[in-house]
């Protein structure tokens, strides 16, 4: 799992003389959609927030794509930026675990291909105890300590928990449902067994994934438990000359449906995951944004004390070419879309198929260094910024017009992100300008239980002035690649920072 040494965002720096030093260019946003202008502003008063992961880091990006065949062939992949690191593959104690259909008690479901039904196919007929039991066993097993903290993601895509749900290939989950019932009781109709059947599935599928959760909440608490894909936006058709990217009343109404879900969840975790025809497309980032603030806004439904934390899944290739990787612009609009409408983090996964012979994994590597980690290591510090700046490091940053185009990056004209012996580097400091800018644009969602007024023009100023009479922007560095084990130490260093920032505005 990759470790990481904090981020202190704002300091400028020199940084050690080595021997091997490559300066990265900045950042730019030139390519970014245009602008929408609309009314719809973020509400005055979010929702608080469950706070971040790891302190004083409001946004990580978590890597969770394999490696084995890269490894194979000594092909070094350049982590460094990602917050946490894991493989997809069945390894035991990894910062995220992914629970395929094979690794979580025992998931009724059916086999497409050779219709084959596994522990009873549907809901109805499987067997809840038996399923636990095995459960307990499989967590025990893949998450070995109580004490680790990280994301626990359940991957069961073969049928959806609300009936009507359950199109397509899918619909064999009603056929066997409505057969099901009927086996039991000859004298109803059609009619009358489907309305028996669509209950008795949806109360035993909320029985099976609300119990599953509560039994990884109790015997790993440090974990963020949710279920892969959950909330979808169903947001298509972005062929539309007038395509808005936005949920469909039909299917937030469907998603408050699912509220138990949502109260059982410790995490969301919904997928932008990008076809081909998006690439450099500004409608793929009204396809992420829309389908980010569905999530955000369901994980406020359950009215806890804090919402809970949405991490979004991507790919850095398209679905349907799976050699082409996301581009610039295309990382603006899903990574980059994320971060501003106020998402807690995201996960890169990647199938096996992706990186599976020596020419893949030769093009990951370069991508990494070239394109993916120069970004990362921009939003995460962007993100970082504007939150010890503006939200007083007790908040995140959030898009005031969730619709805008306004993104957490650095000003080009003010920081440049290097790269020093395989370490990232961002240089430089704001300006109260960039200060301000981020005050017009972004509001401040707080942590739970924390204030997090945004700052005025002047007592951002005051901050900006006192960091630098105190020092802070001066002999030391920053560094995006993080060391789990470190956590402590960086809190304490940036606890500090924001003691003597407060002390300004007294």
């Amino acid at each position: 799992m990759g470790g990481d040494k904090k981020q202190a965002l704002t300091l400028k720096t020199t940084p050690p003389a080595l021997s091997k030093k490559s300066q990265l260019p900045p950042y730019k946003t030139t390519s970014s959609p245009p602008e929408v202008t609309t009314t719809r502003l973020a509400p005055a008063h979010l929702p608080h927030a469950t706070g971040p992961l790891f302190e004083h880091q409001p946004f990580t990006v978590t890597w969770n794509i394999p490696d084995l065949v890269c490894n194979r062939y000594n092909i070094s992949l350049d982590t460094s930026p990602f917050k946490g690191v894991a493989t997809p593959a069945k390894v035991p104690g990894q910062f995220l675990s992914l629970f395929y259909t094979d690794r979580l008690g025992l998931y009724p479901h059916i086999d497409l291909k050779s219709r084959k039904k596994f522990h009873g196919g549907i809901p109805q007929r499987a067997n809840l105890k038996a399923s636990l039991n095995k459960a307990r066993a499989d967590i025990n097993y893949y998450i070995p300590s109580r004490a680790t903290r990280g994301l626990a993601v359940i991957d069961w895509e073969e049928w959806r928990p609300l009936w009507d749900r359950n199109w397509g290939t899918k619909r064999i989950y009603q056929t066997l449902s409505v057969a099901h019932v009927m086996q039991a009781n000859l004298s109803l109709t059609v009619e009358q067994a489907t309305v028996k059947a669509k209950q008795q599935f949806q109360e035993a599928a909320r029985n099976l994934m609300s119990e599953m959760l509560a039994l990884g909440r109790a015997m790993r608490p440090n974990y963020l438990w949710g279920f892969y894909l959950f909330p979808n936006c169903y947001n298509y058709g972005w062929q539309d000359l007038h395509y808005t990217g936005q949920c469909s009343m039909e299917v937030r109404r469907q998603n408050d449906e699912l509220l138990w879900l949502w109260e059982s969840s410790t995490a969301l975790y919904p997928s932008v995951y990008l076809q081909s025809s998006l690439a450099d497309n500004p409608k793929a980032a009204l396809m992420v944004r829309n389908r980010v603030q569905e999530a955000l806004r369901v994980s406020a439904l359950p009215g806890w004390r804090a919402a809970a934390p949405v991490f979004v899944y991507m790919r850095p290739v398209f679905v349907d070419d799976n050699k082409r990787f996301l581009s610039q612009r295309d990382l603006i609009s899903t990574v980059g879309e994320s971060v501003a409408v106020g998402a807690s983090g995201t996960v890169l996964w990647g199938a096996s198929a992706d990186y599976d012979d020596q020419t893949s994994c030769e093009a990951l590597s370069s991508y990494l260094t070239s394109t993916l980690n120069p970004y990362i290591t921009n939003v995460t510090t962007a993100a970082q910024l504007c939150s010890d700046f503006l939200c007083r490091g007790n908040g995140r940053c959030v898009r005031k017009n969730y619709k805008s185009n306004h993104y957490l990056h650095l000003n080009p004209e003010s920081f440049r992100v290097v790269r020093i012996q395989k370490r990232y580097f961002v240089l430089g400091s704001p300006s109260l300008a960039d200060l301000k800018s981020l005050s017009r644009r972004f509001n401040c969602q707080c942590y739970k239980g924390l204030s997090c007024t945004p700052r005025t023009y002047s007592e951002l100023a005051k901050a900006l002035m006192f960091g630098v009479k105190q020092g802070l922007y001066q002999n030391s560095h920053t560094s995006s690649k993080y060391a789990l084990d470190d956590t402590q130490q960086a809190s304490t260093a940036k606890d500090k920072i924001n003691k003597n920032l407060n002390a300004a505005n007294d």
